[in-house]
């Protein structure tokens, strides 16, 4: 199986085997809870000047009203929507201004409401926050219009089979509770909800002693603290109401069947599982962990070809949790002998245990995954949020203990327990196919819709100086570059707020310009055997070698390494050797190529291929290699010794970048890297990886039946003339900012969302490589909908133009672009793609500091002249996945 695949499979699920917990005490941590109730923790945090504000609410999907279980996610949404002295235009706007990183969860327990933003600019959120929880204006205009916003994202769920099958199985597993329907909501009960009843939601569970208040970054504990206080602590607190119980029936064995539109099937066996707040979640853990190993037979049954893939997963929650084993299969393949195999492997562990080195190895990741957590801002204030709220401990450090007295013992008695066929509820997702691509001319043309340009927005006196004038930030980075006498490109940032280092890399190259005729399918291939180990190591070896440093690696064209810094050497023998000498076992080569023939001809017959292949066909010339793919017969006809070639070929350490993040200098990276990939030689001249030049597409719509899908996902794309290179980009990234950036505050979400309610999200951007681009705009729509937010989209497009932005929307726009420089700088995997990405493109490591100087001197006039020039509004390639647009 691909590793495409296996992330698919994980994606749908919508779980992970072991949640972000977080760091060691090392961090600076702040605590209080004000005379209101409210909590207060500060983490200081130096990985950036960047701070994240999480305001937890102590009440999700478990506390809405019988009958209405979307009530607290509509909350959730009307938050946005303006408060008393703070409309909704002002929160768009700021948000905005501040770099459009903003969002909110709901979860069955909880609703978290965060920022993430640059340092200066902590006071604005935390004044945001405090607005809203003090009141919210719950205008009945805003809520009709609103709920035709999340009605689209109920629909958007509900056209994903997996998400529908997860959904029935939580129902039966937590039927008579809280837990039986997600927060989402449905529908109907949106329909009989008022916007009375959301202000009643938020007037009862909205207050302070209900919630938790998390700040992570760069922050000074002591003035944060005591703006806090200023901010919250006059809100008045209230009586609460008594949360709901919850008294768990027998789980009845059920059976779901359901047809999928992806390009293979799955298998799933659901139990439930303990709470993050049981005693037994830290065993729980560690025996998911176990299961889901690489080294365990679950995931054994994709690298012997029982099936494509095979795994577990734990998804937790605090009051019981879901463990999911599951397999894909492909179009076609007998159940009976996946099913067999799956329920062996199940009643072992039932019945015979968990390997013991499976669990101590789980032990390690989980404990080892507390230090990992400290990479990323958000990723720490995540980690406290969860820890406070969602598992009531003191810190996510409390977790540690627990995790370091899990016992095999334990967890085979947990597994005895949990893992039984009678308390099961499993679902069979098979594919279908739905039909092939078909012109349409049913929803194009113009309409008169309400897209009147807005005023500009009077931002609240508290905010005015904040954003009056704008600066172009630097960067913190401050990277090592220097390359091998070999080729190879290595570059070292080096960041000591964790005991981890995380590396990245990728090697330069395209199948479809240097595979053979015939040949198509190869990379996939190559890249799913470096699973199978190296020369030296066999594949469960090899596992156990990154078991035993608990790091995590994967190899291929693209390669990356999170370890542990004191183990950093040996993690990168480990990477080198998978990457220089991989097995390529012959019987393995054999068994993934039947897997990738056996997808490939799944993946031809489904919608989103079809879809995709249509509007490439559109784009690109007869003959473009874009357009060239995978078909069982190209993969059946691909030989042992063609793979071994296509190895030689491609890669090479002159086409590769790696790069090294977290607790190393330099001069320890460039001896490891040059000490582990030095011998690594190319032979030959560099081949040419890069897509020709293209010229403009035809205009032309078609419908791709998905009868899945209850809602169609629509793209608007269409050839540009610019490149990754082309100085005209940055007039064309600036005025996309003003389209679809900072959320409420663009004119796509504006006229599409907020003021039409036709879609949940729209976004658009460029695609550029070093010959061609594009110009792309998504969004999903219901049906009869399709038509009205198409022409949106192009009466927008048109707008930019005919007519200069105004002065607040280019000021906006700048400051979103010139605070991405702090924002993307605010995890170790950010840093690391950012550098990787530069390199690979063949820019300056300092490119972002040029461009924001480049976005800080253009003009209203600079954007109105690239749109005229090269956006075409009339010249789209529209795609629409779904069901046939109405009207």
């Amino acid at each position: 199986m691909t590793k495409s695949l296996a992330l698919a499979v994980a994606l749908a699920l919508g779980s992970a085997a072991l949640p972000a917990l977080a760091q060691q005490p090392q961090h600076d941590v702040t605590r209080a809870t004000l005379k209101n109730g409210l909590k207060v923790v500060i983490i200081e945090d130096k990985l950036a000047p960047v701070v994240t504000t999480q305001v937890n609410y102590l009440a999700g999907g478990n506390e809405t009203p019988s009958g209405f279980p979307g009530t607290a996610h509509a909350v959730e949404h009307m938050m946005f929507r303006g408060s008393p002295g703070l409309s909704k235009d002002q929160i768009s706007a700021l948000a905005a201004n501040m770099g459009g990183n903003f969002n909110a969860e709901t979860m069955e327990d909880s609703t978290r409401y965060y920022f993430t933003v640059p340092k200066q600019d902590i006071d604005v959120a935390l004044r945001i926050h405090a607005i809203r929880m003090r009141a919210v204006d719950m205008k009945p205009a805003e809520w009709k219009n609103e709920r035709g916003a999340i009605e689209q994202e109920v629909a958007r769920d509900l056209s994903s089979p997996m998400f529908k099958a997860t959904t029935q199985m939580r129902k039966d597993l937590f039927a008579g509770t809280p837990y039986e329907h997600t927060p989402l909501g449905t529908r109907p009960s949106f329909n009989k909800t008022t916007a009375a009843d959301l202000k009643h939601f938020h007037d009862t569970w909205y207050a302070p002693n209900n919630a938790v208040l998390v700040i992570a970054g760069d922050v000074d504990p002591a003035k944060t603290l005591a703006e806090v206080k200023s901010l919250f602590a006059d809100i008045p607190s209230r009586k609460l109401p008594v949360k709901p119980a919850f008294h768990y029936q027998p789980v009845k064995t059920q059976h779901i069947k359901l047809e999928t539109d992806t390009p293979y099937g799955f298998q799933i066996h659901a139990f439930r599982l303990p709470g993050l707040r049981d005693k037994d979640y830290a065993t729980a853990l560690v025996m998911s962990s176990a299961l889901a190993s690489q080294r365990g037979a679950l995931y054994g049954m994709g690298m012997d070809g029982t099936a494509l893939y095979g795994s577990f997963e734990g998804q937790f929650m605090p009051h019981g949790g879901i463990a999911y084993a599951y397999t894909a299969f492909a179009k076609g393949a007998s159940l009976a002998p996946i099913e067999k195999r799956m329920n062996a492997i199940l009643q072992h562990a039932a019945t015979k245990g968990i390997d013991p080195a499976l669990v101590e190895a789980a032990k390690r990741s989980a404990i080892a995954s507390l230090e990992f957590a400290k990479n990323s801002v958000d990723g720490l204030a995540n980690a406290w949020s969860d820890a406070l709220v969602q598992q009531q401990l003191s810190s996510p450090q409390a977790i540690k203990s627990a995790i370091e007295a899990v016992t095999p013992a334990m967890v085979n008695a947990l597994a005895a327990k949990v893992l039984n066929p009678k308390a099961s509820v499993t679902a069979t997702l098979t594919p279908a196919s739905s039909g092939k691509p078909v012109a349409s001319k049913g929803f194009g043309g113009a309409e008169s819709f309400n897209s009147a340009p807005d005023k500009p927005v009077t931002l609240p006196k508290w905010a005015q100086k904040s954003f009056a004038k704008l600066s172009v930030p630097k960067s913190h980075l401050k990277p090592s570059d220097f390359t091998l006498a070999n080729g190879l490109r290595v570059i070292v940032q080096p960041e000591d707020v964790s005991d981890t280092v995380y590396v990245t890399g990728a090697i330069d190259t395209n199948e479809h310009m240097q595979a053979k005729a015939g040949q198509e399918g190869i990379s996939s291939i190559l890249d799913s055997l470096f699973s199978y180990g190296t020369t030296g190591l066999g594949r469960l070896q090899f596992q156990q070698a990154l078991d035993n440093i608990s790091a995590s690696e994967s190899a291929g064209s693209s390669f990356s390494l999170a370890v542990p810094a004191k183990h950093f050497e040996q993690g990168m023998k480990l990477l080198a050797d998978n990457e220089l000498n991989p097995a390529l076992p012959p019987q393995a080569f054999q068994i993934v190529q039947h897997q990738t023939a056996a997808s490939v001809a799944g993946m031809l017959q489904s919608p989103s291929f079809l879809n995709s292949l249509h509007l490439s066909q559109a784009l690109y010339p007869k003959n473009d290699p874009s357009l060239r793919h995978a078909t069982p017969q190209s993969v059946m006809k691909l030989s042992y010794g063609d793979i071994k070639q296509y190895y030689a070929d491609t890669f090479r350490p002159d086409m590769t970048t790696l790069v090294v993040v977290g607790k190393v200098t330099p001069d320890q990276a460039k001896a490891v890297v040059n000490k582990y990939f030095g011998h690594w030689q190319a032979k030959g001249p560099k081949p040419e990886t890069n897509y020709p030049a293209v010229p403009a597409n035809k205009a032309t719509e078609f419908n791709t039946p998905d009868k899945a899908a209850i809602q169609d996902s629509v793209q608007m794309v269409q050839n540009v003339d610019v490149t990754e290179n082309s100085p005209q980009r940055f007039a064309l990234n600036l005025g996309n900012e003003v389209l679809g950036g900072g959320f409420y505050a663009s004119r796509f979400v504006k006229d599409l969302r907020e003021k039409n309610g036709l879609v949940y999200t729209v976004s658009s951007g460029l695609s550029l490589d070093k010959n061609r681009g594009t110009y792309n705009v998504y969004f999903g729509s219901d049906p009869d909908k399709v038509k009205a937010a198409r022409a949106l989209v192009i009466k927008d497009l048109k707008a930019m133009a005919q007519k200069p932005v105004s002065e607040t929307e280019l000021k906006q726009a700048k400051g979103i672009l010139l605070r991405q420089i702090p924002l993307s700088e605010a995890s170790f995997d950010g840093i690391a793609g950012q550098l990787l990405s530069l390199s690979m493109e063949g820019k300056p490591l300092n490119a972002l500091e040029l461009a924001a100087k480049t976005y800080y001197g253009l003009t209203a006039k600079d954007i109105q002249a690239a749109y005229a020039k090269y956006i075409r509004p009339d010249g789209f390639v529209t795609a629409v996945k779904g069901p046939a647009p109405k009207g």
